[in-house]
């Protein structure tokens, strides 16, 4: 019978998000400009001689071990809280690095997609992902402008990734253009601040459209439900930093109350810089659509950057 993954949590992470493979990579790209076959054949051997030493941890890899470490409250019978899924462009002979250091680090990763140069993005729906993190820009263009699940851009990883904590899974997240539409950040493009914040307390009680982290919230919400412990005490713990302040707070507020989703912390900033909220909250990874923030977050945090839609006016929140 087929697994049932309705329930469950599912993420997708490219290899290079998972792992540091940025020598690699580096290397490949270089060689890939003047000569793509002979580029490709090197990386298959120096793939190949590098087969039995481990991987260093990629700025994804805190999030998946915290995600994992969470099935220990799936109770018996259940389909499991989390699935991660590795979706990698290598193939499944370079890949074998890959697989040795998830067995080496004992990861309970089981699905893999390895496609040999091919996009990974055309079997997010066949793998059931919510959510797809990698180090490609395009792919993650790709996948929010289909709209098809959540995704991000995954920034090199910062230092001390060894230092976070995996007994609890913190995730912070921007407001427009993430968790909501773009449709507020336009007026306040368009028409200014005070224009904006008057709207966004005229409408307080009419909610805020989805953005394209709306969705992978409300699944968030469906797992912390599923844990037998009570949603203080839960093993998943949500923050919302925003660039929002009074007047503009209570829409946002009501509009999580609507979606029947529970944030534990929300940070208003009014302009006060993200990155002091970020260091003392220690978010297994943070969501942003600006490079304004990611930039400094990326220093301290795990961050990815979410892709806005291209056909979109918008190009970007300033939150």
């Amino acid at each position: 019978m087929p697994l049932d993954l309705s329930e469950t949590l599912v993420v997708g992470i490219s290899a290079t998000a998972l792992f540091d493979l940025s020598e690699e990579d580096r290397q490949f790209q270089l060689r890939y400009q003047d000569d793509p076959e002979q580029a490709l054949e090197e990386y298959r051997r120096i793939m190949r001689e590098r087969e039995n030493v481990p991987l260093k941890p990629g700025a994804g890899y805190p999030l998946v071990k915290a995600l994992l470490n969470v099935n220990r409250f799936t109770r018996e019978g259940q389909s499991p809280l989390v699935e991660v899924v590795v979706m990698s462009r290598n193939s499944p002979e370079t890949g074998l690095r890959v697989l040795k250091t998830i067995r080496s680090l004992q990861l309970s990763i089981t699905r893999f997609a390895f496609t040999a140069g091919e996009s990974v993005t055309d079997y997010l729906d066949a793998f059931d992902v919510d959510l797809f993190l990698t180090t490609r820009s395009a792919d993650a263009q790709e996948v929010i402008n289909s709209r098809s699940c959540a995704a991000a851009v995954l920034n090199a990883p910062p230092e001390g990734l060894d230092s976070i904590p995996t007994d609890q899974v913190r995730i912070a997240f921007d407001g427009d253009a993430v968790l909501f539409s773009e449709e507020s950040e336009l007026v306040y493009k368009t028409k200014g601040l005070e224009e904006f914040q008057r709207g966004e307390d005229a409408r307080q009680d009419t909610p805020l459209e989805e953005g394209p982290y709306a969705t992978f919230l409300k699944k968030l919400g469906k797992l912390q439900d599923r844990l037998p412990i009570r949603v203080e005490l839960s093993p998943i713990r949500i923050a919302l930093v925003t660039a929002r302040n009074s007047p503009a707070e209570m829409r946002v507020v009501k509009t999580l109350q609507h979606w029947g989703v529970y944030v534990d912390e929300a940070f208003f900033l009014g302009g006060v810089e993200k990155t002091k909220v970020l260091k003392a909250f220690k978010p297994h990874i943070y969501f942003d659509d600006q490079d304004v923030h990611l930039e400094p977050a990326s220093k301290i945090v795990p961050a990815g950057k979410v892709p806005y839609p291209a056909e979109k006016e918008c190009s970007g929140s300033d939150e």
